[in-house]
């Protein structure tokens, strides 16, 4: 086999890594700052019932920064903020796949992120300006992110060795937990320590910055890569010979007839719905229920995706171990991954409403529950490559959009069933296990590991 070190692949994957860190990071940066760029009294909530716990921090509050500006901006168009990330980004979901199959990846997910990180530098004047401004400046935030994972998936269709595909795309994609992982306490600490304007600055910068590095050292395919030994060039376009279609056009009524990919569609979906709903509002938990403060929040919230982080770098390198050397199948590889990765979280979801206040344990819970979600990136995530590597890109778009939807509904539905009361948020738990669970049950159902005949129609003839 070729060598993995230094290998244009490889350095594509790392790239990746990094820019799905600044795309999340500028993602999540806005919840963290949001807290301090509002004022206070305008947030805060009803008389709390008793059903809350004890007070228990015991840090010394250092003096904290005030210099930044602050809006008096209700809770619910604080909701509206939030969520106008999302409605750009389920836009350019189908669009990105759909370009990235006819332009490339590379200019996509390249430009994708450099606007993104313009727009958040542009982020504390649209403030300033009005909120009509902000939320139309995360709204474009969003339309920017949404063509990411589609070109991504789409670069990877000419890239990715079949053997080593959970390897490659996991290391990829992992990058967004990191990003959620440092982010969340940073923008914390930045907040503290200077001023949340600085928050969009810093992370703004260094996505310009990395966006110069992308288009320096990526090429859409192995064949125009400038670096590239003639010997990886020829292992991976060799692996890829039977997988890839010459058709021009997009079977679009075949694909949206296929069974394997609606399966796809219903665990994305699923898993969104807790990923989201925990992602928005695990904070708020943190901070209403278990009472934590600011600053152990930041850390205390990062962590759960720390261990999913870890989860899908792991898991990336099992299920290529389980697929090349016990010769496991694919699709059961990504059958019981899926299978891991969500009942495996529903479980501990709701066993973290029960717990009451013992804050040990509920922190343990929901990073457990998070830590194992890690597992449905090398199952059903990354299954798009498997059933129809020449549209994965489109694939991805297609089940990225309904995936989207929950990160719209979910935090709302869930704001309005929590008011500061830990029997509601059992309820909460509650509806994300179950969906988690019904997801996994119909991808282990329909799901497929086989490359489907209307994605094959004309084989590639490579002539060397």
């Amino acid at each position: 086999s070729v060598p993995t070190c230094c290998s244009a692949r490889y350095n594509l994957a790392l790239l990746a890594f990094f820019g799905f860190f600044l795309l999340y990071a500028l993602r999540v940066n806005l919840s963290v700052a949001l807290v301090d760029m509002v004022e206070r009294n305008t947030s805060l909530a009803k008389n709390a019932t008793s059903n809350v716990c004890p007070e228990h921090s015991s840090t010394i509050n250092v003096p904290h920064n005030t210099s930044g500006k602050k809006y008096s901006w209700d809770a619910d168009t604080q909701g509206w903020i939030l969520g106008s990330f999302f409605y750009g980004y389920i836009i350019t979901q189908i669009p990105g796949g759909y370009l990235a199959s006819r332009i490339g990846g590379k200019l996509l997910l390249g430009f994708g992120i450099f606007g993104t990180s313009v727009f958040t530098l542009l982020t504390p004047l649209a403030a300033n300006l009005g909120v009509g401004y902000l939320i139309a400046v995360r709204a474009l935030e969003g339309l920017g992110e949404g063509v990411t994972f589609p070109a991504m998936h789409s670069m990877w269709s000419s890239w990715a060795p079949p053997l080593e595909r959970s390897k490659l795309l996991s290391i990829s994609y992992a990058g967004a937990q990191l990003g959620t992982v440092v982010s969340l306490p940073l923008s914390g600490l930045i907040c503290y320590y200077m001023n949340w304007i600085y928050v969009f600055y810093i992370f703004g910068a260094l996505g310009v910055l990395w966006f110069f590095f992308w288009m320096w050292f990526v090429s859409d395919t192995p064949e125009t890569h400038w670096s590239i030994s003639h010997a990886e060039r020829d292992y991976i376009l060799s692996s890829l010979k039977d997988q890839l279609s010459t058709q021009k056009s997009v079977p679009w009524r075949r694909i949206l007839e296929s069974l394997p990919l609606w399966a796809i569609v219903v665990a994305h979906f699923s898993y969104n719905w807790t990923f989201y709903t925990l992602l928005t509002l695990l904070p708020t938990y943190m901070k209403e229920i278990l009472r934590f403060d600011a600053q152990e929040n930041g850390f205390l919230s990062a962590l759960p995706y720390f261990g999913c982080w870890l989860c899908i770098i792991l898991s990336g390198q099992i299920a290529d171990h389980l697929r090349e050397k016990q010769n496991l199948s694919t699709v059961f590889v990504r059958k019981s991954f899926t299978l891991i990765g969500m009942i495996g979280p529903a479980v501990f979801l709701v066993a973290a409403g029960f717990i009451g206040c013992n804050y040990e344990l509920a922190v343990a819970f929901v990073t457990v529950s998070t830590t194992l979600g890690g597992f449905c990136t090398s199952g059903y995530g990354i299954n798009h490559l498997d059933i129809a590597p020449s549209y994965a890109g489109i694939l991805l778009g297609i089940t990225n959009s309904f995936a989207t939807i929950p990160g719209m509904v979910g935090p709302v539905i869930a704001k309005n069933l929590t008011h500061n009361n830990t029997g509601e948020w059992q309820t909460v738990f509650y509806i994300a296990a179950s969906i988690n669970l019904f997801g996994a049950i119909f991808f282990a159902l329909f799901g497929s590991g086989e490359v489907q005949d209307w994605a094959v129609s004309g084989y590639h003839l490579h002539r060397n």
